[in-house]
């Protein structure tokens, strides 16, 4: 039993994690330090009510990211498990630490470069805390386990959250501050996910095509990327509902830069080829890393 517990806590506390984590925490601190709070500029969630707050009840931010973020991680150690409760914890703690040890004098006055890099910053810092297993801001949290109770999406649920929010910044900081924010916001949001899901993000192409086994060899054999194929049938058009073909259906995974490439070569084999094509948050599996492309 202690040689179990031993090793969950070698996962929570492993090498990778905690300098993730911490090099996260430090460039989010940055990130509020230098650009964000000086200006009264949010970039949504835990941390723009947090700084929203401090700007109402003059509290300081450490104190009110720790209390706000409480309810979140009990809900994250419920529905999700220990190590990310843990390890969201230490995020957290390491973060309001640092904003009352460290204080950074405001980087620049203009509204555009403050809005700009202060949103990259924090995205990136809330990437690579989230890369290292845990999170700094709770939002997500309680809009997954909200979702399934009012029947709105995650996105629905945290855009509402963020309007509300930015609501409510507008009337305290003004509307200036508050429609920089939404500037923030975007590019966080979009700086995290590239963290997150990196910069190759892996896609899966379907390919419907007569001329399959032409296709299934182009693919394998001259891209080099495995394939699966799932048995379908071709037809059922307009006018032609009655006839049809029994086809393969091929479907690989590949990043982003190669899905052109490859679709015209397919289109060579065949002009009528239909393509649909998927994103893919996560990829696993033992060939992946060894994708070699021949051409």
């Amino acid at each position: 039993m202690a040689k179990k517990n031993s090793v969950k806590w070698e996962s929570i506390l492993s090498l990778q994690s905690i300098s993730l984590t911490l090099v996260g925490v430090f460039i989010s601190v940055v990130a509020l330090e230098g650009f964000l709070i000086p200006n009264n500029f949010l970039d949504g969630g835990v941390t723009a009510v947090s700084i929203l707050f401090r700007g109402i009840f003059n509290i300081h931010i450490s104190i009110l990211l720790v209390v706000i973020n409480l309810p979140f991680l009990y809900l994250g150690y419920i529905k999700i498990g220990k190590t990310f409760a843990v390890q969201s914890l230490m995020a957290i703690l390491m973060t309001a630490l640092l904003l009352l040890v460290i204080h950074i004098p405001a980087f620049t006055d203009d509204k555009l470069l403050i809005a700009v890099f202060g949103g990259f910053l924090m995205g990136l810092g809330i990437g690579l805390v989230i890369r290292g297993g845990g999170v700094v801001d709770g939002l997500e949290i309680i809009a997954h386990y909200t979702k399934r109770k009012v029947g709105f999406t995650t996105s629905e649920i945290i855009m509402l959250f963020n309007s509300l929010v930015l609501l409510g910044a507008a009337v305290k900081f003004g509307l200036e501050p508050a429609l920089y924010s939404i500037l923030v916001y975007y590019t966080a949001m979009k700086t995290s996910d590239y963290v997150v899901d990196g910069f190759e993000e892996f896609t899966s192409l379907s390919i419907i095509s007569k001329d399959y086994q032409a296709v299934k060899s182009l693919i394998v054999n001259d891209f080099g990327k495995p394939i699966t194929v799932y048995k379908g049938e071709r037809g059922y058009l307009p006018g032609a509902y009655d006839v049809k073909y029994d086809c393969d259906i091929v479907v690989t995974v590949i990043t982003r830069l190669e899905i052109h490439r490859i679709k015209q070569e397919v289109l060579k084999l065949d002009p009528n080829a239909f393509f649909f094509v998927q994103s893919i948050k996560e990829v696993k599996g033992s060939f992946l890393p060894k994708h070699n492309k021949k051409n």
